[in-house]
């Protein structure tokens, strides 16, 4: 078979075609990236579909600014690689904003108010802070949580510090008791312990942690989002969305509800 000019300029076109949508990112698709079991914040359900409180805000925010979301499945720790490569444009996975954090990163204003919580068996001595000595806590690798106790391991003494690349493998270990106690966000643990009947929150650890959607450094669409943010709490989707995830109503005075200036450095 002998092939002209032309056929060979069509041939590397038809490649091209079908290359394009492999190499670059739609101008009207949000890349989003998302740590997959971390409920009622996101999570895959069966059918491998992330749903969750934040996978609702952020569909709702790129809807109001004209555009929809791709999700993809990424470890917690490498969602703040991704942000910072620009291989995706959103971060969400209940990511506390911080001081350091913001040297980096961007964050939208803030929708969820957290503390840190210390989980054991439910059968466990372990009751406060003081009774950490000489245990092994365990934590999310990368998390505030994790920061919070290695700065106080010395302090408290605790023995050992283990880190996990998911928190379900964390609560996994404290069931089995590969670890005395867990230290992590309290609504993602008691969401957990629903099912996981042999754990429990012993104490809480007030931290005034506030989650966003975390961004590239100084995003092109971080103003937008954020706006489409303002609107959702002013129209009251926000508190909805709320409602839907956690039955109960976000508190008056609470971020999911008030306006709340964008975070600065």
């Amino acid at each position: 078979m002998s092939f002209t000019r032309r056929n060979l300029l069509l041939m590397a076109a038809a490649i091209g075609i079908a290359a394009g949508p492999a190499t670059a990112h739609a101008a009207d698709v949000l890349n989003v990236g998302a740590y997959p079991t971390n409920p009622p914040f996101e999570y895959k359900n069966e059918s491998g579909t992330f749903e969750g409180f934040e996978v609702d805000i952020v569909n709702e925010a790129a809807k109001r600014i004209g555009m929809t979301t791709d999700i993809a499945d990424l470890g917690f720790q490498a969602l703040f690689a991704a942000t910072t490569s620009k291989r995706i444009d959103v971060a969400i996975s209940s990511i506390t904003i911080t001081q350091e954090r913001l040297k980096s990163q961007s964050f939208t204003q803030p929708y969820y108010d957290s503390d840190m919580g210390i989980a054991t068996k439910t059968d466990s001595a372990i009751n406060t802070e003081a009774d950490l000595k000489g245990k092994v806590v365990g934590v999310l690798s990368g998390s505030t949580g994790e920061t919070w106790v290695k700065d106080h391991q010395q302090a408290d003494g605790f023995s050992d510090v283990k880190g996990y690349d998911t928190q379900q493998n964390l609560l996994l270990d404290l069931s089995a008791g590969r670890v005395d106690a867990a230290v992590s966000d309290i609504p993602g643990m008691q969401y957990s312990f629903k099912k996981m009947k042999d754990l429990v929150v012993k104490q809480r650890i007030k931290t005034g942690e506030q989650y966003g959607l975390m961004m590239t450094k100084d995003h092109p669409l971080l103003g937008k989002l954020n706006d489409a943010i303002t609107a959702m709490k002013k129209d009251g989707t926000l508190a909805a969305i709320h409602k839907k995830w956690f039955d109960s109503d976000a508190p008056a005075d609470s971020s999911t509800v008030k306006e709340m200036p964008l975070p600065k450095a």
